[in-house]
C-alpha cells in the first residue's frame, strides 16, 4: 500500500544573527511532527533553511566589513550546524541565495506579472528595516518623543522610491471566502481570528510592494526584465516552500507528490506574510494553497523576552550541553502548549526532566530490566496467565496510548501527546509498586516473571511512542530491550509484536541520568 505524502516547513531563518533558543523550538516542533508521521507511516518531506536577503542582512554584513554574500555564507553554516545539533530529520535545507530560488522566484513573479498582478508604481510610506515590511500610519504607535514603532516594537521610517506592487488589495475578499470556507488553514484559532479581523478592516488590504530599487538595496534575486530592481524579501523567501520540490517544474514527481504543504510552522509575529500574502501569491499564480500555517508563540526567559541587553539569549549548543539533546528535547515540548507562548527556566527544566525522565520513564526501565538480567538469566520470562490488573495495563499501552496521542499530536499539541505517554508511565510505576515483583522472587517466582513480562513489554511501547520527541533515547532503549529495529514503528505498538520468552538481553544501563541541582551554568547563555 502506498504511503501517504506529508509536508512539512519550518520557516525559514533570517542570517542577520546567529541560532537561539526561539529557532531551535520552532525547528524541534517541527521535527517531532515530522518524525511522529514517519513513524506513522508516512512519506515525509521536512524542510527548513535560511532567509538571506534584504535590506538587513546588507547592512549587518557591511557592518561587519563583508560583503552580503559572505556574511550569508558563515551564518548559514550556524543554522545548518543547529540542525546537526539539535538531531533534526530534515530532508533538505535550503538557502535563498541558490541557484534553484533564484530561477523558482523569478518563475513565480512571471506567473504573477502574466496575471496582471504586477506593476510598477512608486511607493512613499513607513518601512520597518528588521520586520522587512512596510506600514500604513494607522497601524503605527508613538513614543513620547515623536519616534514611530511598528505593533512589534520596531522602528520606522519614511521612504519614497519606484516599486513593482503585487495586487494585494484584489485579493481582500478572496482570502476570506477562502478563510472562511477552510478554517483549519489558520491555527490555533486565535491567530486565525487576528488574520480575518486584519482582512476585514475598513478599506480592506492596500497593494503591496514587492520590490527594491537598486540604488537602495543590492542584495536580492533581481526582478525579470529590469534590471534596476531586486525582489522584495517577503515573495523570494516564501517561494523557497516550493523551489525545494522542484517549482516551477510543477510537473515533476516531487512537486506533485508533495504539493500543497500539510503544514507550514512558523512564528507568531509572521504569521501576516504566511496568512495573507503567501495565499495571495499563490491564488495569483493558480497553484494550491497549503493546509494549515500553524503558528507557535513566543518563549521567554525566566519569565522575561530574550534580549541581548539582558544577557538571556540561550544558545542550542550551550542547552544541549547542560540538560542533554534528548532532555531539552522533551521539556520544550512538554512545557510549552499549543500555540501558546512559553517560559524557560533552570529550575522549570531540572523539576520536569528529573521528575518525567530520571525518575519517571528511566527508573522505570532501569527497574524493569535489572531485575529481568538478574533475575531471569538475562532472557524475558515465559509469562503466566495474565490478571485483570496486566490486561488493564497492557490494553492501555496497546490502545488507549497511542489513539490519544495520535489524536492530540496530528493537532500540534505536543504538550497533549506527551501527557497521553506519561499516563501511561505513570500507570506502569504505580503497577510496579502494586505488583512489587521483588517481593514475588520469594513468594511466588512464577507470578513474578508475569509480572516483569508485562512490564517489559510495555515499555516497549513506551520506547516507540517516545521516539518523536526522544528519537537517540527511544533508540537506547529499544536496543536494550532486544527490539528489532524493523519492529519499531507506531503499528508495531501492539500484542502482535509483543516480546518474546527466551530472547536475551544485556545489563541494562541508565538512559536518563539525574541532573544535580546547582547554580544555573552559564553554557546555556549565549
Amino acid at each position: 500500500m502506498a504511503q501517504t505524502p506529508f509536508y512539512i516547513t519550518t520557516a525559514i531563518s533570517y542570517v542577520n544573527g546567529v541560532p537561539h533558543l526561539g529557532h531551535a523550538y520552532e525547528v524541534i516542533l517541527t521535527d517531532v511532527m515530522a518524525r511522529f508521521q514517519r513513524l506513522d507511516g508516512r512519506d515525509v518531506m521536512f524542510l527548513t533553511g535560511t532567509d538571506e536577503h534584504g535590506e538587513k542582512v546588507a547592512k549587518t554584513a557591511a557592518e561587519n566589513e563583508m560583503q552580503p554574500k559572505e556574511f550569508a555564507d558563515k551564518n548559514a553554516a550556524t543554522f545548518i550546524k543547529m540542525t546537526e545539533t539539535l538531531n533534526i530529520s530534515n530532508d533538505d535545507f535550503i538557502r535563498t541565495s541558490e541557484e534553484r530560488h533564484y530561477k523558482a522566484s523569478q518563475a513565480i513573479w512571471k506567473r504573477l506579472e502574466e496575471k496582471g498582478d504586477i506593476y510598477l508604481g512608486k511607493y512613499e510610506g513607513w518601512y520597518s528595516i528588521r520586520e522587512e515590511a512596510y506600514f500604513t500610519a494607522d497601524e503605527l504607535r508613538e513614543s513620547e518623543d515623536g519616534e514611530k514603532f511598528t505593533p512589534n516594537g520596531t522602528p520606522v521610517e519614511w521612504v519614497e522610491e519606484s516599486s513593482y506592487f503585487f495586487r494585494l488589495s484584489a485579493y481582500t475578499e478572496k482570502l476570506i471566502e477562502y478563510f472562511e470556507a477552510h478554517p483549519e488553514f489558520i491555527a490555533p484559532e486565535s491567530r486565525r481570528n487576528e488574520i480575518l479581523s486584519f482582512l476585514k478592516q475598513e478599506g480592506g488590504l492596500k497593494d503591496l510592494s514587492v520590490s527594491r530599487h537598486k540604488t537602495r538595496l543590492k542584495w536580492g534575486i533581481p526582478v525579470p526584465d529590469d534590471e534596476d530592481h531586486v525582489m522584495y524579501v517577503w515573495l523570494d523567501a516564501l517561494t523557497n516552500y516550493i523551489t525545494a520540490i522542484g517549482y516551477p517544474d510543477i510537473e515533476c514527481d516531487e512537486y506533485k507528490k508533495y504539493w500543497p504543504a500539510q503544514y507550514h510552522v512558523i512564528g507568531k509575529d509572521i504569521i501576516r506574510f504566511h496568512c495573507i500574502y503567501w495565499p495571495a501569491f499563490l491564488m495569483s499564480a493558480e497553484l494550491d494553497i497549503p493546509e494549515t500555517v500553524f503558528a507557535h508563540g513566543f518563549i521567554n526567559v525566566h519569565g522575561e523576552k530574550m534580549s541581548k541587553s539582558v544577557g538571556n539569549v540561550l544558545s542550542p549548543d550551550g542547552l544541549v550541553k547542560t540538560y542533554g539533546l534528548d532532555q531539552l528535547r522533551y521539556f520544550l515540548m512538554r512545557e510549552i502548549a499549543h500555540g501558546q507562548d512559553g517560559n524557560f527556566s533552570y529550575e522549570q527544566a531540572v523539576t520536569r526532566i528529573n521528575a518525567d525522565l530520571a525518575n519517571g520513564l528511566g527508573n522505570l526501565a532501569q527497574r524493569t530490566l535489572s531485575m529481568i538480567h538478574k533475575n531471569c538469566d538475562g532472557t524475558y520470562p515465559e509469562a503466566g496467565e495474565f490478571t485483570d490488573a496486566d490486561n488493564a495495563l497492557l490494553n492501555k499501552a496497546y490502545e488507549t496510548m497511542l489513539d490519544e496521542a495520535k489524536k492530540v499530536a496530528n493537532e500540534f499539541k505536543m504538550h497533549r501527546m506527551l501527557e497521553a505517554i506519561w499516563r501511561v508511565v505513570s500507570d506502569a510505576n504505580a503497577y510496579i509498586d502494586e505488583q512489587a515483583p521483588w517481593a514475588l522472587k520469594k513468594e511466588n517466582p512464577e507470578r513474578m516473571k508475569t509480572v516483569l513480562y508485562v512490564l517489559a513489554d510495555v515499555i516497549r511501547c513506551l520506547s516507540i511512542a517516545v521516539q518523536p520527541v526522544m528519537p537517540e533515547s527511544g533508540a537506547k532503549l529499544l536496543g536494550q530491550l532486544n527490539v528489532p529495529e524493523k519492529e519499531r514503528m507506531f503499528a508495531h505498538i501492539s500484542a502482535d509484536y509483543a516480546l518474546k520468552s527466551g530472547t536475551s538481553i544485556e545489563k541494562p544501563e541508565g538512559v536518563f541520568p539525574r541532573i544535580v541541582e546547582e547554580e544555573e551554568p552559564q553554557e546555556a547563555v549565549g
